[in-house]
């Protein structure tokens, strides 16, 4: 079963019909910045990788194979020749196995057991060989390539949903400055559409000060720091909450994070290109990423790296329509500020990322997507015939344009 992250579930009891109790009913979707729900447990501030025990099988660089093999993070090892190179090489191998067990010959699956030189200079032992592949970035787009190969290496032994490293470029997380005990590092989830600009929902953001959470763009593994290109952070300076958005509704659930200086540009940092105002996507294979659970409840785990699910657009009526089989009700009505997306049981997005992007691809130029949504709420989770909802980026980008402006900002990184 796919399985995937990122909504914030309702778990109350049923309601009336009635305005008032439709409106408690989606507020109730939501937890405030200080509550443990939308948030994932896993994401947390590395200073020192922990080790993880074995058994008596013997790994690299141990017993017989002492001062032959040591295990070095995967861009220290030449991918051809299998000797160390110190500070690291782009002859990389082209596949990492993410799973670990116990016959792994290192503690972490970004680490590769390696040769030592026996008294040379391992950089002469660099082979020509290509890089490993990176997907090509066409030089007119600036925006929106998704990296389906993931940089540096493919991943193997992905059987949850793992993205690629560095599969979606402009996706982001936003934590907590300093977190109170008992506090998860985590708030939610969003996308960069500009180098010192964050697209997220505006329920993430309403009730906190600027000062109380900061920008993490070019997050994978969430507990390792071993990848070649490390995670930036930045502080936010300014919140642009929609004038119109509403808290117990959640009506035009949209806002903008101005950061307090750029990012810096890398291969696993990005931004997602943004639809015409008014565009509406039809496509079946729209992706949702980020790190929250995998299953609605107290079974349900939070992810350690970033998670994937390709979701289908759903017609707004036919989501209206699912979402009154539900306890909201046969009087419910959507707000023209949401659209829908999923509805196959088993594929949907969960507990723990609301403000993430919901992408979908650019039918002219292969590889490049755009935003369509941004996780606002929904029911359950993986429920069949149950959609997803999210805020309609498209019906607010005329407002996008006025804000970037507003702050003498250009729009093209994030034109199609």
């Amino acid at each position: 079963m796919e399985r995937i992250l990122l909504l914030l579930v309702i778990t109350s009891t049923a309601f009336s019909q009635s305005t008032e109790d439709i409106s408690k009913l989606i507020n109730d979707v939501f937890v405030t910045p200080s509550g443990g729900r939308n948030s994932f447990d896993n994401l947390v501030e590395v200073t020192s990788p922990a080790s993880q025990g074995f058994s008596a099988i013997e790994k690299c660089g141990e017993g017989s194979d002492e001062g032959i093999h040591k295990c070095v993070r995967y861009y220290e090892c030449d991918g051809v020749t299998k000797m160390i190179v110190p500070g690291g090489t782009t002859n990389i191998q082209p596949e990492i196995d993410i799973r670990m067990g116990e016959d792994s010959p290192c503690a972490h699956p970004l680490e590769v057991c390696c040769g030592i030189p026996a008294g040379g200079d391992p950089n002469q032992q660099v082979s020509t060989t290509t890089s490993a592949p990176v997907t090509p970035r066409p030089s007119s787009v600036k925006c929106g390539i998704r990296n389906v190969n993931g940089i540096d290496f493919k991943i193997t032994g992905n059987m949850d949903g793992e993205a690629e490293y560095g599969e979606f470029p402009w996706m982001v997380a936003i934590l907590r400055t300093n977190p109170a005990p008992g506090e998860t590092l985590s708030i939610c989830g969003g996308s960069l559409i500009a180098n010192n600009v964050v697209l997220t929902g505006g329920h993430c953001v309403s009730k906190l000060k600027t000062i109380q959470y900061k920008v993490r763009a070019g997050e994978w593994d969430t507990q390792t720091d071993k990848e070649r290109l490390p995670y930036q952070e930045r502080n936010v300076v300014q919140a642009i909450i929609h004038p119109e958005f509403t808290e117990n509704t959640v009506y035009n659930d949209i806002a903008l994070l101005v950061l307090d200086r750029p990012f810096t540009q890398a291969d696993n940092i990005g931004t997602v290109c943004l639809p015409e105002q008014g565009e509406v996507s039809t496509s079946a294979n729209c992706y949702a990423s980020g790190w929250g659970k995998d299953v609605f409840g107290k079974e349900g785990k939070f992810q350690v790296i970033m998670k994937k699910i390709e979701l289908p657009m759903v017609q707004f009526s036919k989501c209206q329509d699912a979402l009154r089989q539900t306890r909201l009700g046969p009087k419910f009505l959507l707000h023209n500020s949401f659209i829908c997306a999923g509805g196959e049981a088993g594929k949907d997005t969960c507990t723990g990322d609301g403000g993430s992007p919901l992408v979908c691809p650019d039918t002219k130029v292969p590889g490049r997507y755009y935003q369509s949504g941004i996780v606002s709420w929904g029911i359950g989770c993986g429920e069949k015939n149950v959609p997803g909802v999210y805020a309609n980026v498209a019906k607010f980008r005329n407002w996008i344009d006025t804000q970037m402006a507003g702050l003498n900002l250009k729009t093209d990184s994030y034109i199609i």
